[in-house]
């Protein structure tokens, strides 16, 4: 299992990310993961990664995917990112920006599952 080493050049990056949310990022986190009884944080940085919300408790990785990562280049980075997360032990649940926004409550129903599985 790889160390995880902290990039702090990311940190203001993060924090660019956490002010400036998608909307489908802020409707997940305020609606939803704000709340959930498992913590999550925004914009969590992993050695040179930084996804969208983490919950350490659980090992969970939320991820929100615009249109963008369906191109074949984007793809394949997310792809490495995600062996990555996972070589680290955590697990990632990707979710398109679509989902949230048509189905909402199936994107919480899944991340709950998730956590529940996990207890």
């Amino acid at each position: 299992m790889p160390t995880l080493s902290y990039d702090g050049r990311n940190k203001p990056y993060a924090r660019q990310l956490r002010r400036e949310m998608t909307p489908q990022e802020r409707h997940l986190w305020y609606d939803y993961l704000r709340t959930c009884p498992a913590q999550f944080r925004r914009q969590k940085q992993f050695g040179y990664y930084i996804v969208d919300f983490f919950c350490a408790k659980h090992k969970l990785v939320v991820e929100i995917d615009g249109s963008q990562h369906y191109e074949p280049e984007q793809k394949a980075r997310d792809e490495a990112r995600t062996a990555y997360l996972n070589s680290l032990g955590l697990q990632v649940l990707r979710f398109s920006n679509h989902d949230v926004d048509a189905h909402f409550d199936g994107v919480c129903a899944t991340t709950d599952s998730v956590v529940r599985s996990d207890v």
